[in-house]
């Protein structure tokens, strides 16, 4: 094994894993503050309003330059 000649040095390199994996979990779950993990959610339902409103948008544009075409047209 890499580092670990006894028992000791072992236990000790195992325990710095432990607090690393500890420091990680608790930057993806956010531990009483909003971590990773809530804050990817909270930027993926602003995505999905954001594309909501473009093709909303999108929508409302075509409409109107339907129309326009058409009364042109028309003439009504």
């Amino acid at each position: 094994m890499s580092g670990c000649e006894d028992m000791d040095q072992c236990q000790n390199h195992f325990e710095a894993i432990h607090r690393k994996l500890d420091q990680l979990d608790e930057a993806i779950r956010g531990n009483g503050k909003p971590g990773i993990q809530l804050r990817l959610d909270r930027l993926e339902a602003a995505e999905r309003g954001r594309n909501r409103l473009l093709w909303l948008i999108a929508g409302s544009v075509l409409t109107l330059a339907i129309t326009a075409l058409w009364k042109r047209l028309v003439g009504a």
